[in-house]
């Protein structure tokens, strides 16, 4: 199973593991429907995200790299599915610079609006 890394100290990543400070927590997502319907409705959400590529697709996990327009930094974006409640855990953090001007949260907050409306 793969580990959640924790956010590094700078402000461009957010995740809902590993007791994150006030900075970089963010919310999990939660859902009502069975766990593989709520991957699916997860991986539909992925597809239509521009520059987004889903590039792991495990049973309790997922990851995908997003990459911005103008410069072509790529973020990581991963999910995991908790075995025991219907929760997934979210981590989305830039793989350079220091500060993102807050599209990691953002990313993840239209993800979680899309993801929600459809429960």
């Amino acid at each position: 199973m793969r580990v959640p890394t924790p956010c590094p100290s700078s402000p461009n990543c957010v995740t809902s593991v590993g007791g994150a400070d006030h900075d970089h927590f963010i919310a999990p997502l939660h859902y009502q429907d069975a766990r593989e319907q709520a991957k699916a409705r997860l991986r539909t959400i992925l597809h239509a995200l521009p520059r987004t590529t889903i590039v792991a697709d495990e049973e309790l996990y997922l990851h995908a790299e997003c990459t911005s327009l103008v410069f072509r930094f790529v973020d990581d974006l991963e999910f995991w599915f908790d075995e025991r409640a219907p929760i997934v855990h979210v981590r989305s953090a830039a793989r350079v610079g220091y500060s993102d001007l807050g599209v990691n949260r953002r990313r993840v907050e239209t993800i979680r609006s899309r993801f929600q409306r459809r429960d």
